[in-house]
């Protein structure tokens, strides 16, 4: 089966009596590229889902590269 990535959700079409209600289901391989690094560097997303985009980034042919966001370079000189 292939990999959910968010929970299902219906929308809405038509007015009245004629109103239809359509499931649409979001799967891992129509999420965009954007989106699946969105969720990576999201911090409180859930780690089986993020290991799920990974792999989904990999599958694609997409290499990862991590990079620090925070400042290596440190100023002693305004601590004395």
């Amino acid at each position: 089966m292939p990999t959910k990535f968010k929970p299902d959700s219906f929308r809405y079409e038509g007015r009245g009596i004629a109103r239809k209600q359509i499931l649409e289901k979001s799967y891992i391989k129509g999420a965009s590229k954007d989106e699946l690094f969105e969720y990576i560097n999201n911090s409180s997303g859930k780690p089986k889902i993020k290991r799920k985009c990974k792999n989904e980034l990999i599958r694609r042919g997409i290499k990862i590269q991590y990079v620090s966001e925070e400042s290596t370079d440190l100023n002693l000189g305004r601590l004395r």
